[in-house]
Parts: structure tokens; sequence; C-alpha cells
């Protein structure tokens, strides 16, 4: 009886730590914000999944804050990728690139900038920092941070270029610093 009793508790602490492991895997802890996994998809594009993480009452269609992890599993160069979607940003005149970070010894790069966007008649500057590195395995994977400054004038504006610019070698620092959480690969959309 009491080698049932004992075989019945490890099951339930060997449960208990699967789905604590599980539910940490879809919430990431970052500057003091909790964000929960609400959108994976497969991209046919990219040939790898997406994930992307909200707080509590947001989500892909309404957001001020995510964080993105994307897995490109047919790229092998970060830095040359990480290159173009810098000139990318140059390019485009919505954009404005921040800084622009290679560390070729341990073949990774970041980019930061802001993109002028506009949702639901609101004008708004979308604060970007992407980190390229290599999959352990095979591949490139992408984190993605976000936040999106809604404004009305351009005293607004000002104040916002002025924080961001304050502010943007910490964020840069921290995404760099932290780790890619490991892809979940199943459908979500929580719209």
């Amino acid at each position: 009886m009491l080698k049932i009793i004992l075989i019945g508790f490890c099951f339930l602490i060997f449960t208990a730590i699967a789905l604590t492991n599980y539910t940490n895997a879809e919430e990431i802890h970052f500057n003091n914000n909790i964000y929960t996994l609400k959108y994976s998809t497969f991209s046919v594009i990219n040939k790898g999944y997406e994930n992307e993480y909200f707080l509590n009452n947001q989500n892909k269609t309404n957001w001020i804050k995510m964080i993105g992890i994307y897995y490109y599993p047919d790229e092998s160069n970060p830095l040359k990728f990480a290159d173009n979607k810098c000139k990318e940003v140059e390019n485009d005149e919505t954009n404005v690139l921040l800084k622009f970070i290679e560390n070729k010894k341990a073949d990774k790069a970041a980019l930061s900038f802001l993109q002028y966007g506009n949702n639901k008649n609101k004008n708004f500057f979308e604060y970007n920092i992407y980190k390229y590195e290599k999959h352990p395995d095979k591949g490139m994977m992408v984190l993605r941070y976000a936040d999106r400054y809604f404004f009305d004038n351009n005293n607004e504006i000002t104040e916002i270029g002025n924080n961001i610019k304050k502010e943007n070698d910490n964020y840069l620092q921290m995404i760099v610093e932290s780790p890619i959480p490991q892809i979940i690969e199943k459908d979500i959309d929580e719209n």
C-alpha cells in the first residue's frame, strides 16, 4: 500500500514539474513585465515558427508592448541577414535607424530603429530591437522587443524621441544579453 502511495506521489510531483515547465515556456519576464504567448504560427516564408508574446490585456491586433521569437531554419548567416535588414530600415522613409551592432566572433548582431505607424487613426512610433544569432542546431533565431508610443502633436513626438534616445542603449544591452527562449511549435491565435 505504501509503495502505491509513493508511486502516486512521485507521479503527481512529476506531472506538476512538467506542467510548470510548460507554463513557463509560454511566459517571458522582461523589464518587470510578464509577456504571455498569444500568437504562434508556422511561417511559410521563413519555413519556421513565429512566437509572439504580449502583455495581459493585449494581443496581435491590439498591443503596446510585445516580444517576438522567430526561427529561420534555412538562414545560416545572422550577420549578413542583419546587415540586409539594416539596409532595408535605412531605405524605408517611415523608419529611423538608431543603432546597428555586430559581434563577428559570436556571430550575432542587433538592430534598433523607430518606425512610424497608424492604428485606428492613431499615430505612433514603434520602437523595435532585433537580435539575430545562430540556432544551436540549424538556422537562425531572432529575438524582437517592440514598444509603441502613441502621439497627437509635435511636442509629444519630441518627448518620445528624447525618451527613446535616452533609453536605447540600455534596452539594446538588455536584449543582447537576454537568452533567446526556445521556440514553441504549435498554432495559437488569441485575438
